[in-house]
């Protein structure tokens, strides 16, 4: 299969992944792209900062700014709607998950 389309299929779970973490805790760019490496996705930050103003503009994401060694670093949390739309993703992935493996 093309990269391309794997890419367009696989961009769901990555915005499912970036919400679960960002409800957990708040999470930041270069610490969510070893998150994703981690898990098997070859993603760039220039690819994961987009996603991320996004989910931001879709009122998925909220961001909050601080000052880190001299730098500002923009921190994402999961909003209200950001935390129900994970609840109902869940709920579709698991069926989703029972109906193919």
């Amino acid at each position: 299969m093309e990269d391309r389309v794997l890419r367009k299929l696989f961009l769901g779970f990555i915005q499912i992944h970036i919400l679960h973490h960002a409800k957990e805790h708040p999470i930041y760019g270069v610490w969510m792209v070893d998150e994703l490496r981690e898990h098997g996705y070859q993603i760039s930050s220039g690819t994961l900062y987009p996603i991320l103003h996004q989910m931001e503009a879709d009122g998925l994401l909220m961001k909050q700014e601080q000052n880190v060694s001299g730098k500002i670093r923009k921190y994402y949390s999961t909003t209200d709607k950001g935390m129900e739309t994970l609840k109902e993703a869940r709920i579709k992935a698991y069926e989703l998950f029972k109906e193919i493996k």
